[in-house]
């Protein structure tokens, strides 16, 4: 029996689970301010009590490696390590923009192309594109979206944005192949990610293994806006 527990901090939202091979057990979440740091290790411990485990009851830890919120992802990824550390269990990281392509597959209906993005600042999205099995199609990068964003995508057909990025997304482009889901960031989706990793024995170094900040990136423009930095 392979007991995950999963860890999403990588937003405001605070987001644990636990899967037993595989299948979820139980989720909480929390989006109010502080959670992260003034929770997460509370939700942590009634989690498991509800599951009636323990921290020696998992087989490996995951976390969201990002990108995402500076603190959100430093804090998420401390405690991850702490308790592989603690429990001499593996350390299991999962991609932010993965976890929600994957929460997403369940809405789609047609096949297309899966966008899924973060908000970054002003018109500035990080985002990577994923075909239907969850393979990169165009790798994580950030991006300043105008309406000729994505139009070489469109002519492929179905495009389905995901993220929190979605209604800034839904006001600027407005081709018919574009389809905007809403899907909650949540560690649901890391945990069933992870179980594959798990099977595979696809774990991160626990001492070397930082999150993505994905802090240093190239200075875009937009053609449309080129003053927008």
């Amino acid at each position: 029996m392979a007991v995950i527990l999963s860890l999403e901090t990588s937003t405001p939202i605070c987001s644990i689970a636990l899967h037993k091979d595989g299948v979820l057990m139980k989720e909480k979440s929390l989006d109010v301010p502080g959670a992260h740091s003034e929770k997460l290790m509370g939700m942590i411990d009634s989690l498991l009590c509800e599951c009636e485990l323990t921290i020696e009851s998992l087989k490996a830890v995951a976390v969201s490696e990002g990108p995402g919120s500076y603190t959100g992802l430093r804090i998420g990824v401390s405690v991850a390590k702490g308790l592989a550390f603690a429990a001499d269990i593996p350390l299991i990281s999962i991609s932010t923009l993965k976890a929600l392509a994957y929460g997403a597959k369940s809405q789609i209906k047609e096949n297309g192309l899966i966008v899924a993005m973060l908000d970054a600042r002003r018109m500035e999205v990080y985002r990577e594109v994923y075909d239907q099995e969850l393979e990169t199609v165009t790798k994580l990068d950030a991006e300043i979206i105008d309406e000729e964003s994505f139009s070489d995508l469109f002519e492929k057909g179905k495009v389905y944005f995901v993220g929190d990025a979605v209604k800034k997304m839904a006001e600027v482009i407005h081709h018919p192949n574009a389809v905007f889901l809403e899907v909650p960031i949540s560690a649901e989706c890391v945990g069933s990610l992870a179980f594959q990793k798990f099977q595979m024995e696809e774990f991160a170094d626990l001492a070397y293994f930082v999150p993505n900040y994905l802090k240093e990136f190239k200075a875009l423009q937009s053609k449309k806006n080129p003053l927008l930095i």
